[in-house]
């Protein structure tokens, strides 16, 4: 296939999958709905070499390293510290997936398929990656799809229990609102900080000065990450392969964005994002080019029991630990499950049910202060930090 006519319905493929998710408000995600335009087309007649042709590919297989870099400049340990009650929780839910899945999906589905899920389930694109990138140089097929096709649908379990637990958590708000146990009603919208703004107040342990404005450039900045990720593999290779590779890339992009090398947000800085997101795409849906129509079939019933056993070991962990924390079981669990959709779910969901039960603008605000904070420190948790470290244990397990 001709590489320009690759790489643009490629993406075209991609823009269709955004503009569904946007008018289902992320209930089909764009990741559900380009795979499932992608699998279709491959099996009437789509050229499987569409990924290679397109040079995305091999980009992406680089890129990725780069991503979970970026991913690391997203958090702020400042943040953190603040909702250590979260953190608490969605760090529990993911270690009840693990466990939960392993023990019990075992006996049911054999051993590779649950050590295969629990990081997937965890935190979906960057470890189904890491456990897809084995399986496949360990000759698994099977397994290497199904890694794939579990971060694709694992919003569809995710989404409803996250909107019900959040709507019941906003009655309960607005409940106390009407009686008085907030004291007096004055919110501004203000008071609701954006992701960006609190990613660019300045961390206590910075060392480094800020780049002027002249040198902050696309060239610069990718400079700058590049070089993170590349010491982050050579620090990693001196752990003698005790901390993986993308575990130490996280973390390096978490210290290097607090001591001030690195801008938060550095891949949409560089004006990198969209490309940079296109090509990991490219890495996660290749392997679709093996699903054969047998193969998607054999696969739904691993696919159905693990994300419910998922789901159950999020519930177990989640909601004990909350109750122990002082977090209301709806809260709690809307915690543990962000781990199945992750940013910009967190923030979608929580828009709509400020909406949908706040009555007026202010109560509205309050009750997005509430659980919005709650909810994107969870998803930056579960899906950017606990499921890469868990995918980086689980991988030798494999």
């Amino acid at each position: 296939m001709d590489g320009i006519l690759a790489f643009t319905v490629l993406f075209i493929i991609f823009g269709v999958g955004d503009f569904i998710s946007s008018k289902t408000k992320a209930i089909c995600s764009t990741m559900f709905v380009s795979s499932t335009i992608l699998l279709i087309g491959f099996w009437v007649g789509l050229p499987k070499t569409i990924f290679n042709d397109s040079i995305l590919l091999p980009l992406g297989s680089i890129v990725i390293a780069i991503l979970i870099t970026h991913m690391g400049t997203l958090m702020s340990i400042k943040e953190l510290k603040k909702q250590w009650k979260t953190v608490v929780i969605a760090v529990g839910a993911i270690a009840g997936i693990a466990v939960f899945v392993y023990v019990a999906g075992t006996p049911i589905l054999g051993r590779e398929y649950s050590v295969a899920a629990a990081p997937p389930i965890a935190g979906g694109v960057v470890a189904g990656i890491m456990m897809g990138e084995v399986a496949k140089a360990k000759g698994l097929e099977t397994i290497m799809v199904f890694t794939t096709l579990l971060v694709v649908v694992q919003g569809f379990f995710g989404y409803p229990i996250a909107s019900i637990c959040l709507r019941k958590e906003a009655k309960r708000i607005s409940s106390k609102l009407k009686s008085g146990e907030y004291g007096e009603l004055n919110i501004s919208k203000s008071e609701v900080a954006s992701t960006k703004e609190r990613e660019e107040k300045k961390s206590k342990y910075k060392i480094f000065p800020d780049f002027p404005k002249e040198l902050q450039t696309s060239s610069i900045l990718l400079a700058k990450l590049g070089l993170a990720t590349f010491l982050s593999f050579k620090l990693a290779a001196l752990t003698n392969g005790v901390v993986n590779q993308y575990v130490m890339c996280l973390i390096m992009g978490v210290v290097l964005k607090e001591i001030g090398f690195l801008e938060g947000d550095i891949l949409t800085k560089s004006n990198s994002f969209g490309i940079a997101m296109g090509s990991i795409l490219t890495v996660i849906f290749a392997n679709l080019v093996n699903a054969t129509p047998e193969m998607v079939g054999k696969l739904l019933w691993p696919l159905v029991v693990s994300l419910t056993l998922g789901t159950i070991g999020i519930a177990l962990a989640s909601i004990p630990l909350g109750k122990f924390l002082g977090i209301s079981k709806e809260m709690s669990l809307a915690i543990g499950i962000t781990a199945l959709f992750g940013f910009p779910g967190t923030f979608i969901i929580s828009q709509e049910v400020a909406n949908a039960e706040g009555k007026t603008e202010e109560e509205k605000q309050f009750i997005l202060n509430e659980i919005l904070p709650k909810m994107l420190i969870a998803g930056f948790v579960t899906v950017t930090i606990a499921s890469v470290v868990l995918a980086g244990i689980m991988v030798k397990m494999l």
